[in-house]
């Protein structure tokens, strides 16, 4: 067993998944992993134990050739009910796995997206059914599945049944179906993400082992398992999990529509529904035996097509499927990117005011070093502000990789700079004042009116 990877793929990482799942994993592989008995803290969490079924076949992260083979032999990567491919997603959830199906407990996003094209290029599916059970896995390639789901919707009718569990990468994946199916005792959402670290520092002290770290680069060696995890470490990796949790709830967003508004996701707080709560909340769609719901599924005319309209409009995610392989063509009834800046000032002007508040004029390009040690608050409310600058960016036609800049340390107002430098540099801050008579009556948002500001001084 690979346990140099497996040890790679749990620790220092964000991960999506439910607390029990991932103390069930240390619990269990914990000991095999670091060859001695690990402790737990900040977290008191019964496991749970999975049964796993390995299913050989495997698939390319760039396409695979199951489509192909299916039109040639007959042989289908997934089961087909009265019309309807049945793709199940159970077990941990892993990037690059390579396999459809589980193997070992773990199902593979690569499996999962080579068993939607195939589905999409049979002529003889006519629904695709999202069979649901898991406590989710890593944030590598999750997104980038759930943008493939969603897209699917605009051909076939996608429909998400829940049995018994789909939390955190588990729910990214339903909340891009058109409806998600839950059991009277079925669970949803953990809209969060975490990062499991290992101080062995204690255990190897114990041993009369000492560890030396030689490196080149002041950030080559953080978090690793030797040391105790510095304060400012584990401030940079709190960052970027709120980064990840803020496009977890974008995603979530998108994906729902007017049922769940990106707000609405993140304050769930990553928090666990079941039933009815699920309902009311907005996570699930029906509460109904998954069984019965199937078949009512199936059962529907030929010509059944997508039963949810979505009206909220949200972002693309910034990563867009292509498959090469007997891929399908690109629907045309895919949601839209948003239009660039001089497009729309007047949605530009309430997107700014809406989701950055906080907006004034930047102080400096450079990010400057923290005064002072910042609280658990501080560094989320700062994470939080920085990815809203970046999507908000991100529709006014500047893309800011929020996760990166947050890697990068830079601040909110170096952000800011930075779209208002962009937009200047690119004539977009006139065109801003050329497009927008009706919201100049309005008040400016911030970043709008430091962008007409720039224009006007171009000008003189």
């Amino acid at each position: 067993m690979h346990h140099a990877q497996i040890a790679q793929r749990a620790f220092n990482t964000p991960l999506m998944i439910d607390p029990a799942k991932a103390l069930a994993f240390l619990s269990g592989m914990g000991p095999r992993i670091t060859g001695q008995d690990i402790t737990f803290r900040g977290l008191d969490v019964a496991g749970y134990d999975e049964a796993a079924a390995a299913l050989p076949a495997r698939a390319s992260l760039f396409g695979s050739d199951h489509a192909r083979r299916h039109q040639q032999g007959g042989n289908q990567p997934f089961a087909v009910v009265d019309g309807i491919a049945v793709i199940e997603i159970a077990g941990t959830l892993v990037h690059r796995g390579a396999w459809i199906g589980q193997s070992s407990g773990l199902t593979s996003y690569e499996g999962i997206a080579a068993q939607l094209q195939a589905a999409l290029a049979d002529p003889g599916v006519r629904g695709i059914a999202l069979d649901i059970d898991s406590f989710g896995g890593e944030v590598a390639g999750a997104f980038d599945l759930a943008d493939r789901i969603r897209a699917a919707r605009a051909q076939k009718p996608v429909h998400a049944f829940v049995a018994e569990h789909a939390l955190s990468a588990g729910y990214v994946l339903a909340s891009q179906a058109d409806r998600i199916i839950l059991p009277r005792t079925g669970a949803v959402g953990s809209i969060g993400v975490v990062t499991l670290h290992t101080d062995m520092s204690g255990a190897l002290d114990q041993k009369g082992i000492a560890v030396t770290l030689i490196h080149a680069g002041a950030h080559k060696v953080d978090a690793n398992p030797y040391q105790p995890l510095p304060q400012a470490v584990h401030n940079q990796m709190q960052r970027e999990l709120e980064v990840v949790r803020f496009l977890f709830a974008e995603t979530v967003a998108v994906g729902r529509g007017d049922r769940m508004t990106h707000d609405a996701a993140l304050a769930t707080e990553a928090a666990v529904f079941r039933g009815t709560d699920a309902i009311a909340a907005g996570l699930a769609d029906e509460l109904a035996d998954p069984v019965t719901a199937f078949h009512a599924f199936a059962a529907a005319p030929r010509g059944i097509t997508s039963t949810t309209s979505l009206s909220r409009k949200g972002p693309e995610m910034t990563t867009t499927p292509n498959d090469t392989d007997n891929a399908p063509t690109k629907p045309a009834a895919q949601t839209p990117q948003e239009p660039p800046v001089t497009a729309t000032a007047a949605e530009a002007a309430d997107a700014s005011a809406s989701e950055a508040p906080a907006i004034a004029e930047p102080a400096a390009t450079a990010p400057a070093p923290d005064p002072a040690p910042m609280d658990a608050a501080a560094i989320r409310a700062e994470a939080a502000e920085v990815a809203q600058v970046c999507a908000q960016a991100n529709r006014l036609g500047v893309a800011i990789d929020a996760a990166d800049a947050v890697s990068k340390g830079l601040k909110p107002d170096s952000l800011r700079a930075r779209v208002l430098d962009d937009l200047a540099a690119r004539s977009d801050a006139a065109g801003i004042i050329a497009t927008a008579p009706a919201a100049a009556a309005a008040k400016d948002s911030p970043l709008v009116a430091a962008a007409k500001q720039t224009a006007s001084d171009a000008k003189r």
